[in-house]
């Protein structure tokens, strides 16, 4: 068996679910094959256990101890994915395992046990409060089988409900966590039910719709309060070779380190002598906190009078990311939302202009791979607006000027009433 296998199989424990990909990339350099003849012991109770061992081929009984009334012996079969040692971490086992057919079992050696308890789920160095801003949103607390908890941040970006992006890049990392770390997502979509609520844990369930040797689906439910507030299908895919081509030219726009960043701009606004007083005052009176997501824009819009339906930006992560492909991916999904579905009042903007806006759907399609802490140009276009829905497309560049990422996006968008505030509905 080579080491791609390994991974393939270890990505289908559940034990491992947790891991980052590099733990568990390292996990299968040192892993050791053991096989066993029908009838025979595996572990014996009163004996040390060497390691943690998964079933790869065959079936094993566990039965308790002899000394237990013959009436009273638990027994408990074993099947492929299943694991026994766990926890263990040297001690005598408590149990007898006997082999009940040829068995092949993957043991972790107990030198290497510390793989197994990572910090984090994307990084197996280090602790979550030295990762980027981005990353520690992302970063996800495993409860059960296929069930992981999210929060929202104090500082996190939230627009008065769970910000839709948050949604999207947590939903996605808990659909990473459940594939193994060779299939990486192509694209996903997304529907908005209610609004979140920001003082609430978010419960993600994950629904595994398809395992396949190239392609995996999965479907996660988010849920408040026991209500499904958003659902997300993802499809993954084990990287291949194949036929390329490319017909979207990057646009040319003006480097980013040549623009303004958000903090840059917003010292322009108080201090612009051109600008009203009464202007200059609402934005200083707004508390100012740095995204997460760090954003330069191609031209600088008034957001104060009509103009075109579209816009550029660059964008990065703050901060450098932890090297795992999936997290990249959710970092791209999350701040995909940022400025996104706005695009389509820009015909419709004037002065004093109030507005209500949800998102309602979001699809994405990952073309190649992508380094979410590298600048990206974001470029998005509004083709329709009607019926009190805007309709947004994006397309996403690496410096290269690759199309990496292709979006589209709906959302409400509204007059708001005079005391009309979108707040969750839980």
């Amino acid at each position: 068996m080579d080491q791609e296998e390994v991974i393939e199989f270890l990505g289908q424990v559940p034990l491992f679910q947790r891991l980052p990909g590099s733990s568990l990339r390292r996990i299968a350099e040192v892993v050791e094959v053991k096989h066993y003849e029908r009838g025979e012991y595996v572990s014996r109770e009163g004996e040390p256990v060497d390691g943690l061992y998964v079933i790869w081929e065959g079936q094993a009984e566990v039965s308790g101890s002899t000394n237990l009334e013959e009436g009273n012996r638990p027994e408990l079969r074993l099947r492929q994915y299943d694991y026994f040692g766990y926890g263990a971490g040297g001690s005598v086992g408590q149990v007898n395992v006997v082999a009940l057919s040829k068995l092949t079992c993957l043991v972790l050696p107990d030198e290497y046990r510390q793989l197994l308890q990572p910090k984090s789920i994307w990084n197996a160095e280090g602790t979550p409060d030295n990762f980027s801003f981005v990353e520690r949103i992302l970063q996800l607390e495993p409860l059960e089988v296929d069930i992981f908890r999210g929060y929202t941040l104090p500082d996190a970006p939230t627009f008065r409900q769970v910000f839709g992006g948050q949604l999207i890049g947590q939903a996605l990392a808990a659909a990473s966590k459940t594939v193994d770390c060779l299939k990486v997502a192509y694209s996903l979509h997304v529907l908005f039910l209610v609004a979140g609520d920001n003082n609430l844990p978010i419960v993600y369930q994950v629904h595994r719709a398809r395992d396949g040797n190239s392609f995996a689906t999965r479907r996660v439910d988010a849920k408040q309060q026991g209500t499904v507030i958003f659902t997300l299908l993802a499809s993954f895919q084990k990287e291949e070779l194949g036929f390329e081509h490319e017909n979207a030219l990057m646009p040319h726009v003006p480097e980013p380190e040549t623009l303004p960043s958000m903090e840059e701009l917003r010292e322009r606004q108080l201090t612009d002598p051109g600008l009203p007083m009464y202007y200059r005052n609402s934005v200083a009176r707004k508390k100012f906190v740095p995204w997460p997501i760090e954003i330069r824009f191609c031209e600088i819009n008034n957001f104060t009078r009509p103009s075109e339906p579209r816009l550029n930006y660059w964008f990065r992560a703050r901060g450098k990311l932890s090297n795992d492909p999936a997290l990249h991916r959710c970092v791209v999904a999350y701040a995909s939302d940022l400025v996104f579905s706005g695009v389509s009042l820009n015909p419709h903007r004037t002065r004093g202009l109030k507005t209500a806006s949800l998102s309602l759907d979001h699809s994405m399609w990952f073309h190649r791979p992508v380094k979410a802490d590298d600048w990206l140009l974001y470029v998005i276009e509004s083709p329709s607006t009607y019926g009190g829905r805007g309709f947004v497309t994006g397309r996403m560049y690496n410096r290269k000027g690759e199309l990496v990422v292709s979006l589209t996006q709906e959302a409400l968008i509204r007059k708001a009433k005079p005391s009309q505030v979108l707040k969750s509905k839980l």
